[in-house]
């Protein structure tokens, strides 16, 4: 066959089967979206609290961590402040468990520069901050024991078993309380119950860092966390 004759049959066929595309748009035959479209449309992904009541910051949070996969496959806790609680997840968005917490005395979201070189007898009690912001932590030593979960080691800041060496502090008490004001007490630590640490937060991160994710008490999510609210973006904390 010469060339003129190819471009002739390839024209026909081209013309043949663009009026069969035509014909199946016609009669409501299916014809395959592109993948963006497909995804345009699929239901988004959310994390799994297991029935445990949360407030509606706190499931925006984790549901966009899931949907954007911020967590980059590792464990993630979402601290709320506010309600001043711990919800630690899995590496799929699946609850691992919950407990009350001990925060930061003074309300608000920044960490006062160069806090984590000071004595705790030279931080003021409006200093006594639990800073808001996404941080990649992991197990760590404090005092020789590989016994904390370093948040942001700069600022000193780690969650780890509750303390009670200040018995006129009533930690324990302030756990039980119904009241989240009445659980505002650290130096800006995340203080959990020992059961808790031992049986969650321990092996949640025994094998791998994970991401903790401080909800603001003074801002919007948005404000603090860049690309919030968007399925495809990142998270890039105004924190370390």
């Amino acid at each position: 066959m010469s060339a003129g004759v190819r471009d002739v049959a390839g024209g026909a066929s081209g013309r043949v089967i663009s009026a069969l595309v035509a014909v199946g748009l016609c009669l409501g035959l299916a014809v395959a979206r592109p993948a963006s479209a497909q995804s345009a449309v699929a239901p988004l992904v959310r994390a799994d609290f297991a029935g445990k009541p949360a407030s509606d910051d706190a499931r925006r949070m984790a549901d966009w961590v899931v949907a954007a996969r911020d967590n980059a496959g590792m464990p993630f806790v979402i601290v709320d402040k506010v309600a001043a609680e711990v919800f630690v997840f899995d590496a799929r968005g699946r609850l691992s468990g919950a407990a009350p917490a001990l925060l930061g005395l003074a309300r608000g979201d920044d960490a006062l520069p160069g806090i984590g070189e000071r004595r705790l007898a030279d931080i003021g009690p409006g200093d006594r901050v639990t800073p808001a912001g996404r941080f990649v932590a992991s197990l760590g030593h404090d005092l020789g024991e590989k016994n904390v979960l370093w948040v942001d080691y700069e600022s000193g800041v780690a969650l780890h078993r509750v303390i009670t060496t200040n018995p006129r502090e009533h930690r324990l008490k302030r756990l039980a309380s119904p009241s989240p004001l009445q659980r505002r007490i650290s130096y800006g630590c995340i203080n959990v119950p020992a059961a808790f640490y031992d049986a969650v937060i321990d092996p949640a991160f025994a094998t791998s860092n994970g991401v903790v994710y401080i909800l603001p008490e003074t801002r919007s999510l948005a404000q603090v966390f860049v690309g919030f609210g968007s399925p495809a973006g990142a998270a890039q904390s105004t924190a370390r």
